[in-house]
């Protein structure tokens, strides 16, 4: 594995959605992720279909976290890592012996990250949710509007992954970066509704200063701008538009061959004649015929692919942004290094129970032992567990 984070080890125990997403950049990076999933038949939805990618690059074993045997197991990986992940609702790490208190003891320069919907401290801390509601809350949503003024699912990227994943991989690298200087590990509160609060921060700003003051649907970036949005194509497709400075909206007119006048692009008065003009004038051409009309043009118009059909595109293939793993499609890793280069790690292999708790000092005897008390697998206490 290469990567800047090599030789970084990261214990993420398993949960589903923005956590593994965390675990996968890390991975991604060059670490070395152990995932602690359930027994197997109790971890449904870490493995299901929809993680596969998500759960690329990691190591594995199987552990019943209600047994104490397997939470001093657990404890003892975590005395080996530079950082620990969870999932859990606030609390029940603690319950298990596996809190922030108990694992700092046993190794003071742990980064322990927490990924929540809601935070580990607030009135709707112990409650359930899910993105939509994490972002209908952070007023990330809001703006998101259909034509008609409802709002709009953004999938789960604006939350789960964007607000919530990729910001706990943010604050694991920064307080690694403090450990690395201060000898002190300390917890990480990762939470989707403040990630998503944070994403608004441009937004907020307009807002404040007179930007954002339309109803839903009248602003720029909510499909009130012609020049911002995406228009159907003759073949019932889509073309994307952001021709946001007057330049490139320039260059749009004349890739269109509409005679309007540019200077009148942010006049809203007449962005609903023009939006007619614009998708009356897309409609006569199939996309891929407006690409081409488009190509050499700054006028930042691009198709929108669909996600089937992202291998297509040159520009994707010849930065190789997505490839092909085990019969899955996987997006790269990302950013790139001129130095520590980064390289698609494995899909993850057989399940490593014994081995890594051989790693850790444990005889076959205590593996036997552990497999009849139900803290591990009893196939992990045998031969085949130790690949």
């Amino acid at each position: 594995m290469t990567g800047p984070l090599d030789g970084v080890r990261v214990v993420e125990l398993s949960a589903i959605g923005p956590a593994p997403f965390a675990g996968m950049l890390l991975a991604d990076l060059g670490a070395e992720v152990i995932r602690v999933g359930r027994l197997a038949g109790d971890d449904e939805a870490s493995m299901r279909p929809t993680h596969g990618v998500l759960n690329r690059g990691r190591r594995w074993m199987q552990l019943d976290l209600k047994q104490p045997d397997a939470q001093e197991a657990v404890r003892k990986l975590a005395a080996t890592a530079d950082v620990l992940t969870e999932g859990f609702r606030p609390g029940v790490a603690e319950r298990l012996g596996l809190g922030p208190d108990a694992l700092l003891a046993v190794n003071p320069r742990l980064v322990y990250g927490r990924m929540t919907g809601w935070g580990q401290t607030g009135p709707r801390a112990a409650t359930a949710g899910h993105d939509l509601g994490y972002i209908a809350l952070a007023g990330a949503l809001a703006p998101c509007v259909a034509p008609d003024g409802t709002p709009t699912q953004p999938l789960n990227m604006l939350g789960d992954f964007g607000g919530g994943g990729m910001l706990l991989a943010v604050g694991v690298l920064s307080a690694l970066w403090s450990a690395a200087r201060t000898g002190e590990g300390q917890v990480v509160d990762a939470a989707i509704v403040d990630g998503a609060a944070l994403l608004t921060g441009m937004h907020q700003a307009m807002l404040a200063s007179g930007l954002w003051a339309a109803a839903p649907g009248g602003n720029v970036f909510d499909g009130g701008a012609p020049f911002y949005g995406s228009y159907r194509t003759a073949d019932d497709r889509w073309l994307s538009v952001a021709a946001m400075e007057p330049k490139f909206y320039a260059q749009l007119l004349q890739g269109l061959e509409l005679d309007l006048d540019p200077a009148a692009q942010l006049d809203q008065s007449a962005w609903p004649a023009t939006r007619s003009a614009f998708a009356a004038r897309i409609a006569e051409k199939s996309r891929d015929e407006w690409v081409a009309a488009f190509d050499g043009l700054d006028a930042c118009v691009a198709p929108v692919l669909e996600p089937a059909e992202v291998t297509t595109d040159s520009h994707l293939a010849d930065r190789e942004v997505y490839v092909e793993c085990d019969g899955l499609r996987h997006p790269a890793p990302a950013p790139r290094f001129s130095r520590t280069r980064t390289q698609l790690p494995d899909a993850g292999g057989d399940d490593e129970t014994a081995t890594i708790l051989h790693d850790l000092g444990y005889t076959d005897d205590q593996l036997t032992a552990l497999a009849n008390a139900g803290a591990i697998n009893p196939a992990s206490a045998g031969p085949k567990g130790r690949s």
